[in-house]
């Protein structure tokens, strides 16, 4: 088993090299910026339906996102909603549906490419299903927004009408830690699972979408705290330095997912070569 490790890591970096991940990444980056401010104006729409603002999107998405681009983000936000109408909330449906199903389908093609097969789905599935993935995705964010803004108040009141005392609430602000741990996970799993254009089982998924999970949060907060010290990038790139922060952060969250799927189906291939061997 120990011996076995360094053989898998070997075979991962040369199927990295091979399927050209960086350049993936790349492309994955341009498709998360164009989803970007879509999919926020889209959520921004919402906010008032679920009682909530934009403070309070912006405090989740501040957790992960460097220091710089949120700048960005909210200067472009601000901008954006106060020269909307009413018609924002259709012009964001339909702006999300695209921009996002672009990249859902950039990612579907990585995926295919990890597992070595064609993607001869019909256009309306592939992008129907890229859709359905995009409206999952808005989904459990809202999910994390809301567990984020009223966990604690979730948790008195459930624990009130089970007549359970208030001590048990300390039980639950690990519980509401640990659901925001697992939303991503539960995209990251249901991703793998069903965007290749090859017949998995959900738990082919799981190893892949573990390492993305982890991944992300931790290159995530490592490129926030090196851009918060040590990166100035405003001072090369004047005022496009948090542009330039936010498609670095995009790529390195394109490199994480995609070599999640490139563990995935080594791991099928291996599996599959021990039960031929067998």
């Amino acid at each position: 088993m120990v011996r076995a490790i360094p053989v898998f890591l070997r075979d991962l970096i040369m199927r990295i090299q091979r399927h050209d991940v960086s350049g993936l990444a790349a492309q994955l980056a341009f498709f998360f910026l164009l989803s970007l401010f879509p999919l926020l104006i889209f959520l921004m729409t919402l906010l008032p339906f679920i009682q909530l603002s934009q403070e309070d999107l912006l405090g989740v998405i501040r957790h992960f996102a460097p220091g710089e681009t949120m700048q960005l983000i909210e200067s472009n936000l601000n901008d954006i909603m106060s020269s909307q109408n009413g018609k924002l909330l259709s012009f964001g449906i339909i702006a999300t549906l695209w921009s996002a199903s672009n990249g859902i389908n950039a990612i579907v093609r990585a995926l295919n490419k990890a597992y070595d097969v064609a993607e001869n789905r019909p256009f309306l599935l592939a992008r129907g299903m890229a859709i359905v993935l995009t409206f999952l995705m808005i989904f459990v964010f809202i999910i994390a927004l809301l567990l984020q803004v009223f966990g604690r108040e979730i948790g008195a009141f459930l624990f009130t009408s089970l007549g359970l005392s208030e001590q048990y609430l300390s039980i639950w602000s690990t519980i509401r830690l640990l659901a925001s741990s697992l939303i991503p996970f539960l995209v990251f799993t249901v991703l793998y699972w069903v965007a290749p254009n090859k017949k998995l089982s959900m738990f082919s998924a799981i190893p892949g979408a573990v390492f993305s999970t982890i991944g992300w949060a931790v290159s995530s907060l490592a490129f926030s705290y090196y851009v918060s010290n040590f990166g100035h990038y405003s001072t090369t790139y004047g005022s496009i330095g948090a542009i330039i922060v936010l498609m670095i952060w995009f790529y390195l969250s394109g490199i994480i997912i995609i070599i999640g799927g490139e563990i995935n189906a080594l791991i099928t291939l291996k599996n599959k070569e021990k039960n031929f061997a067998s």
